[in-house]
């Protein structure tokens, strides 16, 4: 059968590299006898190394012509090919609601947004790896005082460990990208509870973030006073509160746990 034709409003960028094919496939080895998921399998390249793996594999496809490739070319995947966009799919139906694991070699267009959907099922998948833009994958893994550390950084890392693997050349893929690619792997950390509240917590995080170049002081009052006007409390001083030594810090040198005591801090200047 003929290869499939990349689509640009697709992301799709195929791996012709079969080694590094391989050393991706492997990454879920960390995360041996669940079910696999695999996203945008495109034409195969990581799917034929996950088949052999003796695991239940699904694999999430929306490109109709990678479709009728993936039927042709691997017939063991018949009746596990779910034709859709990950994006939309309904988690909780997949393996019986067992959990699974998330694996793929994901379009750089939609990554931030299937870890994100990773996190609001993240009792599902305790382990996802895969392949993504080596720029964001730097920015999922780094800490505090990095400038690549950011909003998803801080909401990640509050329920799953993150490990930059290793870099990918622009030169193994058809088309090839403009930017250079790396592997990654998340494993659930031990936390169930953050021991704040969840919403509040992403919503100070998001906040703060979008104002990143201010300390914190600065960046935080826009969320205080969506606050006081949520609670009809206009006017309420928040000088104490803004004059914790806390406050003098620029965003990206907060650790999750300064962010997880922030919320509590924010919630106590509120009585809840």
């Amino acid at each position: 059968m003929n290869r499939v034709r990349a689509k640009k409003n697709l992301g799709q960028h195929f791996l012709t590299d079969m080694t590094i094919a391989r050393r991706i496939a492997d990454t879920v080895d960390a995360c041996p006898d669940l079910p696999l998921l695999e996203v945008g399998p495109g034409m195969g390249a990581l799917t034929q190394f996950l088949l052999v793996k003796n695991r239940l594999l699904n694999v999430v496809e929306l490109d109709q012509e990678s479709i009728a490739y993936l039927r042709s070319a691997f017939p063991p995947l018949r009746g596990r090919i779910i034709e859709g966009d990950f994006l939309k799919m309904d988690l909780r139906a997949l393996h019986q609601g067992r959990p699974f694991v998330l694996t793929g070699n994901y379009p750089y267009n939609i990554s931030s947004q299937i870890f994100f959907k990773m996190l609001d099922n993240r009792d599902l998948i305790p382990c996802c790896t895969g392949m993504i833009q080596k720029e964001v994958a730097e920015r999922l893994a780094s800490g505090p005082g990095n400038k690549a550390y950011g909003i998803l950084s801080v909401l990640l890392q509050a329920w799953y460990d993150v490990e930059y693997l290793f870099t990918v050349p622009e030169t193994v893929f058809s088309p090839p990208p403009k930017v250079k690619s790396a592997v990654i792997r998340f494993t659930r950390n031990q936390v169930q509870d953050l021991g704040c509240d969840e919403t509040l917590f992403k919503r100070l995080v998001k906040m703060v973030f979008n104002q990143r170049r201010k300390m914190m002081r600065s960046s935080i009052r826009p969320l205080l006073s969506q606050l006081d006007a949520e609670r009809k409390c206009q006017g309420r001083d928040h000088t104490p509160f803004l004059q914790s030594s806390v406050m003098t810090c620029r965003p990206e040198q907060l650790s999750v746990q300064d962010f997880i005591q922030l919320t509590l801090q924010v919630s106590a200047e509120y009585g809840e």
